[in-house]
């Protein structure tokens, strides 16, 4: 059984300097770059024209960051919620997209695919991050809407896969910006 559709934003937190240089962070915990702040900063303004009423984000300090730069902005305070982390990456944590490419050509496919089967090498597997999404927005939409959630590339793709729409590769998701996204949360 299923609820009623509630219209939801989610976005990309802002740049590091990590993700300038193309590095798969996973949980690893940088901070904003100073493209990262400005994109906040654009990420809030748009925030302000959707009249956003509730902001939710991943625990990690870039997603923190820029969820405090729009919360500042329309004088919403940020509620954080753990089942948005970025998913666990495990042995690709660090490494560049194009040393992943080139030595696991199969298995990073398989990734930028969204492939329902994909598992991070001792790390996270897809399903799981979906089912940990899909617990996340069930929440988040039964609160105040319209809500933005902010939290990672990986986050939106499980998204979009738990609400039955396609997945881009990550490297096409852009940093603070608003993807409004239609959710029908499960009922118990």
């Amino acid at each position: 059984m299923q609820g009623t559709p509630v219209a939801l934003f989610i976005a990309r937190h802002g740049e590091t300097v990590d993700n300038a240089n193309h590095l798969i962070l996973g949980r690893r915990d940088p901070p904003l770059s100073e493209r990262g702040r400005e994109q906040s900063a654009q990420l809030a303004s748009r925030a302000a024209d959707l009249a956003v009423v509730a902001i939710w984000c991943s625990p990690l300090l870039r997603a923190r960051q820029t969820a405090t730069v729009v919360a500042d902005a329309i004088g919403v305070a940020p509620t954080i919620l753990d089942d948005l982390i970025e998913s666990a990456r495990g042995s690709w944590e660090g490494q560049s997209v194009a040393h992943l490419e080139g030595t696991e050509p199969a298995l990073f496919a398989a990734f930028e695919t969204g492939d329902k089967d994909f598992a991070f090498p001792d790390g996270e597997s897809l399903l799981d991050q979906v089912k940990r999404t899909r617990k996340a927005l069930d929440l988040v939409t039964s609160g105040a809407a319209p809500a933005l959630v902010v939290a990672h590339a990986g986050t939106i793709r499980a998204a979009l896969i738990a609400a039955g729409r396609a997945v881009p590769p990550e490297r096409e998701l852009p940093h603070g910006e608003a993807l409004a996204l239609t959710w029908v949360a499960a009922q118990r």
